[in-house]
């Protein structure tokens, strides 16, 4: 079964869990000084917090997946959307394993869809989000920041 994931950039993580704890009446099933994440069952969601993004807000969505096979289900859902897909492969982000692909929608929000096949003990460097944003930069103009209500 898929899962929906939301990752936010928030710039005070004992802040941010306060507000998510109480919005979704449950703790954080994984918390660091940098990071919280949410497996919630409803909604079913990988709902994360992070201090990594670049600006406090939306930093990405995803579809999160059981197996590997589903994996390559959400794959062939990319490759038919169109688009430039980067595949990150395996790699270490946000405390966990994972095998995972990003694309950008036609609004330009970055979608990640990953298989997470276990924990690890540092976030990860950042290199598929990092190569996912240079990449999308070169192929559109530059649009001005979203502003805040």
């Amino acid at each position: 079964m898929k899962r929906l994931h939301v990752h936010v950039s928030v710039e005070d993580i004992p802040h941010a869990i306060g507000f998510y704890s109480a919005l979704f009446a449950s703790q954080p099933s994984v918390v660091k000084s940098d990071y919280a994440k949410w497996m919630l069952e409803d909604p079913r969601m990988n709902f994360a917090i992070s201090t990594r993004g670049r600006a406090a807000g939306l930093d990405h969505l995803g579809i999160q997946v059981e197996t590997g096979e589903e994996l390559q289900e959400v794959y062939a859902r990319l490759r038919q959307a169109g688009g430039n897909v980067i595949e990150q492969g395996q790699t270490t982000c946000c405390y966990a394993k994972s095998e995972k692909s990003w694309i950008d929608d036609p609004a330009g929000i970055a979608w990640e869809t990953f298989y997470t096949s276990g924990e690890s003990t540092d976030y990860g460097d950042g290199s598929g989000e990092n190569r996912r944003e240079s990449l999308t930069r070169s192929r559109r103009p530059s649009r001005p920041a979203a502003r805040r209500r």
